[in-house]
Formats: C-alpha cells, structure tokens, sequence
C-alpha cells in the first residue's frame, strides 16, 4: 500500500511527523515518488502511519476493512448498541451494501452515544482516580496487545496490498 510525499502533505501532517520522515528518506521536501506505509511505520510510528492511510489513493475499501477490524477488536468495551451498529454499517458501507446516508446516520448514532460516554466518563473521574495500580497496569497491557495487533494487521495488509 502507497503514496506519496506529496499526498501525505495534502492531508496537513503533523510538524514534527513530518520532519521525522524527511529525514528518514534522506529528503527536505516532497514529491511524487512511491511511498510504502510500511517505511512509514518503520520510520516514525504505528499512529503517523494510520493517519497517512488517508492519503493513500485506490485502496478504500481495504482500509475501511482493516477500521473495522480495529474497531471489532474493542467492540466489547463499549457496549452501546450504537456504536455495534455503526461497525456494522462501516463494514457493510465498505462492502457496498451500505449507502452514504445509512453510513452518516449510523456515524451520527455513534458520536451520540460518545458523547454520552464521556458525560459518564466525567462523573466517574474521581473514582478512576482513586483506582488502584494493578487495574491500571492491566488496562495499559491490553492497549500495547491491541496496538501490537493493529500493527501486525497493517504490515499483513501492506504485504497483501503489494502482492496484488
């Protein structure tokens, strides 16, 4: 999976991503000149290669797949029925089974119902703060297994992107 320099400074990246991969190419400005996502995610990290997927032309549907798939990996965290929904309507959107208003609604279900996370969020910060560490470490081990996941899962893809 591909792009390019100058796609990625279409997007707007961040100032210092930016610089880091410049460097890591050896380059001081853009150009069109094919750019795996996999020296991206060799280069800087696992988050600047998931923002630069947006710049990445012809591959739309296997990169709405591989949202999904993130998504479905902490579906169970979240267990408003909106946000199930919305996965399934990305997936389906992705598939060509869905249209954009069924995608923007099923969008606008799953903001209401972040939003409504957050208000409960809020009100439960004094009691998260007073959690004890063990919980903490548990929680942060599990972020660093989903993020090793979603990492392995985008080189497959870059990989399978590349074989085609």
């Amino acid at each position: 999976m591909k792009t390019t320099l100058n796609q990625i400074r279409e997007c707007g990246p961040c100032e210092s991503g930016w610089k880091k991969l410049l460097a890591h190419l050896g380059k001081t400005k853009s150009d069109d000149e094919p750019l795996s996502i996999l020296t991206i995610l060799e280069s800087n990290s696992l988050d600047d290669a998931l923002w630069c997927l947006r710049a990445v032309k012809g591959r739309d549907r296997e990169i709405r797949l591989y949202v999904v798939w993130c998504a479905r990996q902490v579906q169970h965290i979240n267990t408003d029925p909106r946000v199930s929904a919305c996965i399934d309507v990305a997936e389906r959107f992705a598939n060509g089974e869905a249209t954009d208003e069924e995608r923007d609604a099923a969008g606008d279900a799953a903001r209401d119902a972040a939003w409504a996370a957050a208000g409960d969020a809020a009100r439960d910060a004094a009691w998260a703060a007073a959690g004890d560490a063990a919980g903490a470490a548990a929680w942060a081990a599990a972020g660093d297994a989903a993020r090793a996941a979603q990492k392995t899962r985008l080189i497959e893809l870059c990989k399978r992107c590349a074989a085609e």
